[in-house]
């Protein structure tokens, strides 16, 4: 039986794009983990989201063996480490979104799939990784954004772009509750992603403002304007004052968008991750030409250079890294609808939208 490639007329072809879920799996270490690039570090926020592109390209066997890594290494409170190398753990502390995510990438290779024996099979595994990241949930609804590995103290700060992650998991794990009928865990869980929800309508409350208080600042870096978006926190006209908000700040015409808004160096990743965000608001042509725009980033294998510092045409980090070919796949399958897993962040839904009280 044969599998729909995503493709974008006029800016990718399936060929296209089933080269770069290949340049993916080729990247793809033995135990499963998805590196950076060969040789290179494996977070496992970054794992995920490679998997999540092999999912959609047809390598449901590479995607299995990426998710069955983070089931063999994941920490019996939960956990994974912050950066893996070579077979080791290189930074042994915490990321709670690092965490979280896998609940998105499981979530969506059951969309793609229909599998629900792979879904049986990792549950446990996402149970304990959300069951910890809702220990890191402050008072005011955010979510801390780190711990030391071994004592579990947590860094007090809410980051932006992190929480906003942790929503869209939260999400998907509730979807993912439903499954396998554990209305003890949706309970919980949903309360979490509401008292999250409530945070983010007291910071963003008036759309393109951050009120001050709840998150650390925004940062220089485009992820902080465009994730709350992205992670379904912030819709509907207040999506869109956001980010007509910094348009001109990072999208730069032709090229892609700036990863730091006052240095001249577009990237991949951050690109095909605001054509996301896009996408899920209905603004499907604005996202089609950014993801046209990072054309000059591609190379001939079908996998993406990680950025260009366009002042003087140079490639950099000069690398080409695993996770910018997968940001790439996921907005092309968006654009094109293409698999069952296409509105992964389209149809990201608050506790109140599915009728579930907190």
């Amino acid at each position: 039986m044969g599998f729909d490639i995503p493709e974008v007329p006029g800016v990718l072809t399936a060929d296209q794009v089933a080269a770069t879920g290949a340049a993916i799996a080729a990247m793809q270490e033995p135990s499963g983990a998805l590196p950076w690039f060969p040789g290179g570090k494996t977070d496992p926020w970054d794992h995920v989201e490679s998997a999540m592109a092999l999912s959609v390209t047809g390598f449901h066997e590479e995607a299995l063996a990426a998710y069955r890594w983070s089931a063999r290494e994941q920490r019996v409170d939960g956990s994974w480490g912050i950066e893996y190398r070579g077979g080791r753990v290189v930074d042994p502390n915490i990321d709670s979104n690092f965490c979280a995510y896998l609940a998105v990438g499981v979530w969506h290779h059951f969309c793609v799939s229909g599998s629900t024996d792979f879904l049986v099979e990792m549950w446990p595994t996402v149970r304990a990784a959300v069951d910890l990241v809702c220990r890191f949930q402050r008072a005011d609804g955010a979510f801390r954004w780190a711990a030391d590995g071994q004592s579990l103290e947590m860094f007090d700060e809410a980051l932006i772009t992190g929480n906003a992650s942790i929503l869209q998991s939260l999400d998907c794990a509730v979807r993912i509750t439903r499954e396998m009928d554990d209305d003890e865990a949706r309970a919980r869980w949903s309360a979490a992603q509401a008292r999250l929800a409530d945070a983010f309508g007291v910071a963003f409350g008036s759309g393109a403002g951050v009120t001050p208080g709840v998150f650390v600042e925004p940062s220089s870096h485009s992820m902080d304007w465009y994730y709350p978006v992205l992670g379904g926190a912030v819709r509907d006209d207040r999506a869109h004052e956001l980010i007509d908000s910094r348009w001109d700040e990072f999208v730069v015409a032709g090229k892609g968008i700036r990863c730091i808004d006052h240095r001249p160096w577009v990237t991949g990743a951050e690109t095909s991750e605001l054509a996301l965000a896009l996408e899920a608001i209905g603004r499907v042509d604005a996202a089609t030409v950014l993801l046209d725009d990072i054309g000059h980033l591609r190379d001939p294998d079908g996998s993406y250079w990680t950025g260009l510092v366009y002042a003087d045409g140079k490639r950099w980090p000069v690398e080409k890294s695993c996770w910018t070919s997968a940001a790439v796949v996921l907005a092309a399958d968006a654009l094109s609808r293409c698999s069952g897993g296409n509105g992964i962040f389209r149809d990201v839904r608050l506790p109140t939208e599915v009728g579930v009280a907190p």
